[in-house]
């Protein structure tokens, strides 16, 4: 049996990805841009094993078994053997390539949620064929065809998926533009309104606002393209105020062409739209008292949930403020309710605690994730870390 663990991260864009120029190799309308979440917090872990003994291939997701035969799986799959068959590596024959494959894999956070579950398995499940199959090189082409925007998991950091021109594919590829430091000490704060499974999913979504959205077409042929070349002119001069501004715009619009698509895709709800509103009130107070390098900035993938860019400076600010204005359950521990640091109980400034209402509801968020950037996936050589019992390559 060969056998290796990776794990890989969350990222979330601040220019959407909505809308596909084919489906079939999951081609994008537009280039996207996005922050590699750290997986301190949030990440996919896969296990791959192969092994001569195995009599059938196997796929287990978040302790369920599921089949292998899903297309997205098998493109991924098939592409790696074949880089494979054309390589030779130390340690691995063309034999092995036959061998039947066991795969288990789980995430730490919701799945299907709008927090790019998929974008995180996919990348984990590709890096981790790469290193079992010895496939070397730009791995985000490959993982591009699981899940389009797995493709920016790859990497950590700042990271731009080039949408391509190639009816191919072979020219739409994913490439870190900045480091994880780049804005140092950048904090994310995600507000997890809703947890389940989005009524509508982002394949589906999408799918509808190309074929139905006036809108849609307008954002791929003149909005998005230059607000691509606005946030990389923020990006290379770090200029974070109006990085936030590119950023909220552009979650904006994306949300506005699923509300003009038919039948429309809702997929804020009114805590999200509270967020929202929060988040322009507190900027409003720092641009009055010229702070407008500590303004903070929202995006919404597609789902409820908020996703806060803060800088460290602001950061315990910013969570105070917001478990304030979205108080826990009274029987929801704050330990639970916050994931990751928690801030401490220092005071809100009276212009902060002003911006609150004062009887607010209990519960309207289910937690607060607080994590930072981060780097691309990484490779578990412990094999404690394995999901897959070495002798028999099932389920621990």
């Amino acid at each position: 049996m060969k056998i290796v663990t990776c794990t890989a991260p969350v990222n979330i864009a601040v220019i959407k990805y909505w809308g596909k120029r084919d489906e079939k190799l999951i081609l994008p309308l537009n280039d996207s841009i996005s922050f590699t979440l750290s997986q301190d917090e949030m990440c996919a872990k896969t296990t791959v094993a192969i092994s001569p003994n195995f009599s059938e291939d196997k796929f287990w997701l978040n302790g369920k078994e599921e089949s292998l035969e899903n297309p997205r799986i098998q493109n991924c799959l098939k592409e790696i053997r074949r880089r494979a068959s054309k390589r030779k590596m130390n340690g691995f024959d063309d034999e092995m390539l036959n061998w039947h494959i066991h795969v288990c894999s789980a995430n730490n956070f919701p799945t299907a949620a709008g927090l790019a579950s998929s974008a995180a398995g996919y990348a984990c499940l590709v890096s981790a064929l790469g290193s079992v199959y010895g496939v070397e090189g730009d791995l985000s082409v490959i993982s591009r065809q699981g899940s389009g925007s797995a493709c920016r998991s790859i990497y950590g950091g700042l990271v731009r998926w080039y949408k391509g021109e190639q009816t191919d594919g072979s020219d739409s590829f994913a490439k870190t533009i900045a480091p994880p430091d780049h804005w140092p000490n950048t904090r994310v704060i995600i507000c997890i309104v809703n947890a389940g499974r989005k009524k509508t999913p982002s394949t589906e979504g999408m799918r509808r606002s190309v074929a139905t959205s006036s809108l849609m077409e307008y954002r791929v042929q003149t909005s998005v393209v230059n607000r691509v070349n606005k946030i990389m002119q923020a990006i290379n001069e770090k200029d974070w105020s109006m990085f936030c501004d590119i950023t909220m715009a552009d979650s904006n619009e994306m949300h506005a062409v699923c509300q003009d698509t038919f039948p429309p895709c809702v997929y804020m709800t009114d805590t999200s739209q509270a967020i929202t509103s929060l988040v322009y009130q507190y900027n409003e107070i720092k641009m009055a008292n010229k702070e407008d390098h500590h303004k903070i900035c929202y995006t919404f993938d597609a789902g409820p949930n908020a996703c806060l860019f803060v800088p460290g400076e602001v950061a315990e600010e910013v969570m105070n403020l917001v478990v304030t204005a979205f108080p826990p359950k009274p029987t929801q521990a704050l330990d639970e309710y916050i994931r990751g640091e928690k801030p401490s109980n220092s005071e809100l400034s009276k212009e902060l605690t002003d911006l609150i209402d004062g009887d607010q509801e209990a519960g309207r968020l289910n937690y607060v994730i607080h994590t930072k950037v981060g780097d691309g996936p990484r490779l578990l050589s412990e094999p404690s870390n394995h999901l897959l019992n070495m002798d028999t390559g099932l389920p621990k």
